[in-house]
């Protein structure tokens, strides 16, 4: 299975880190080393001092598909849940200033804290799904998939048209405005509606 997360998809998001808003999905990938599950906590790396949350709604990829069409692109998957793109901005600041590449910022280990799926048949609008992350009680990013700029078929039909989706694959969809930094003995917890899905100590 692959990671594959959309970048600069919430036009607040763009703006608090003075990117443009791109004509077409971005994306990226992490290792399947990324994920971390079952609530488990997330230990601060030795090689960055700047780790940010970025939480996500994540899709999970049902069948095989390549160069799906953007009428049939809701047909290959059937569970979204909640995720946190950790990222090291300080190794990420550093990579872009050079003109390097930035793939260690997002793809170290265990940089992917996921929740447990729900059935998509639970909402009846997948273009007005609210969610949420707290940190330490206090709510840091709001979100609603309605606010996206490339929805979930315009993204699933922009990666197939590059790459294969296969069963199991997950998509991260895009983050809102409110990203910033995590330390330790910091507590995320990821909401779908008012439902929490995700609960992560920082230790």
């Amino acid at each position: 299975m692959k990671i594959i997360c959309i970048g600069r998809n919430y036009v607040a998001h763009i703006r608090e880190l003075h990117n443009e808003i791109p004509e077409s999905p971005v994306f990226f990938l992490k290792p399947d080393t990324a994920l971390l599950i079952r609530n488990r906590p997330f230990y601060y790396p030795s090689f960055s001092t700047n780790i940010h949350y970025e939480v996500e709604l994540v899709l999970k990829i049902k069948k095989t598909g390549k160069t799906i069409q953007k009428q049939f692109a809701n047909t290959y998957f059937d569970e979204i849940g909640i995720g946190l793109d950790l990222t090291a901005r300080d190794l990420q600041d550093t990579a872009k200033q050079k003109g390097l590449p930035w793939a260690v910022s997002k793809g170290f280990d265990f940089s992917a804290p996921i929740s447990k799926f729900l059935p998509s048949s639970n909402f009846p609008d997948l273009k007005n799904i609210d969610f949420r992350l707290d940190k330490n009680g206090i709510t840091v990013q709001k979100g609603n998939s309605g606010l996206m700029i490339h929805d979930f078929s315009d993204i699933i039909h922009h990666i197939s048209q590059f790459m294969t989706l296969r069963t199991g694959d997950l998509i991260f969809t895009g983050t809102p405005a409110g990203v910033g930094p995590v330390s330790i003995g910091d507590h995320l917890e990821a909401y779908i509606g008012e439902e929490k899905l995700l609960s992560c100590h920082i230790r």
